[in-house]
């Protein structure tokens, strides 16, 4: 038994030594400004969440990973738990927050008690027509230009000095659900995507991917759910018109079997579009995948060489 199960990943946050430079790269990216001052830089997406990316003003780099709670008495829990205070979490939407600090160093931001907003309301897009199912008749199809429509954060990738030790650090307090586990060789595997566990309800295939890998600890990268795929290749000119870096895709994974489409911020942390992505309950059990699996594609170009 895990001492609480998390909801869902909240935010991510960063460090950066431009602020407006991080915010124009995250507007053509597809969020949206929720606070911004000379300090600190706090984006949303079209979800309702109060934010989703969070940039501190510093030396370049990875500062957090936030996870959200189903409520207030679980940050309790687990406050209990870890000898650590409920504090209150001095961002958009306000809230609690409970700190902890994983076996590699990794800042995790467990939150609770957060004001959300309703989600954006869009005009319901015209049908698909495919050769076997014809629903858009007398009507053409407009799908728009500029930036991807950003939801929601779905899911973190950070790398890991000790597979089975972060796995069982994280499954231990948040309630974590194996839905792949990438084995290399008999008896040992090198990462897991992890899902959260909320029984009968469908959630992403995964929130979180643990990988030990070459690269060592870190931050690999962090994956927002945009629209559609219409809305996701419009992302991608948009980006690729504002000469932004790209990283990986347009191309649809093998495990989770999302499209994707990665880009670097301008101090080379990558972002992820994503989109129809595979929904699982608790009764699915673990799977084992390779790492063939793990770095190939249904379709769309190879994992570059410089991924991580």
């Amino acid at each position: 038994m895990s001492v609480i199960r998390i909801e869902d990943i909240a935010h991510v946050r960063f460090r950066a030594p431009d602020l407006r430079e991080m915010q124009a790269f995250l507007e053509q990216f597809g969020l949206e400004v929720a606070l911004a001052d000379e300090a600190r830089l706090f984006m949303r997406g079209r979800g309702g969440a109060p934010f989703l990316h969070a940039t501190e003003r510093g030396e370049a780099g990875f500062a957090a990973l936030g996870l959200r709670a189903a409520g207030l008495a679980d940050l309790q829990t687990l406050a209990a738990a870890e000898g650590v205070p409920i504090e209150p979490l001095d961002a958009p939407g306000g809230g609690q927050v409970v700190r902890l600090t994983d076996p590699d160093g990794h800042s995790v931001e467990v939150v609770a008690g957060q004001a959300f907003g309703g989600p954006a309301a869009f005009t319901p897009r015209p049908a698909w027509n495919s050769a076997d199912r014809r629903d858009r008749l007398r009507a053409v199809k407009r799908t728009g230009q500029g930036p991807a429509h950003v939801i929601r954060l779905g899911h973190a990738v950070l790398g890991v000095s000790d597979f089975r030790a972060s796995e069982a650090w994280y499954k231990d307090r948040f309630g974590f659900l194996t839905s792949d586990e990438i084995a290399v060789a008999p008896d040992f595997s090198i990462g897991a995507f992890m899902r959260c566990d909320r029984g009968e309800t469908p959630t992403d295939h995964h929130t979180l991917f643990l990988l030990q890998g070459p690269a060592g600890p870190g931050f690999n990268h962090a994956a927002f759910e945009v629209r559609d795929l219409d809305d996701l290749m419009a992302g991608h000119d948009h980006l690729k018109a504002g000469a932004r870096t790209p990283a990986w895709g347009v191309g649809r994974h093998i495990l989770g079997s999302q499209v994707f489409d990665y880009w670097r911020d301008p101090w080379g942390h990558i972002l992820e579009h994503w989109t129809d992505g595979d929904l699982l309950t608790a009764a699915e059990a673990a799977n084992t995948a390779t790492l063939q699996d793990l770095l190939g594609v249904q379709w769309g170009p190879p994992s570059p060489p410089d991924f991580g």
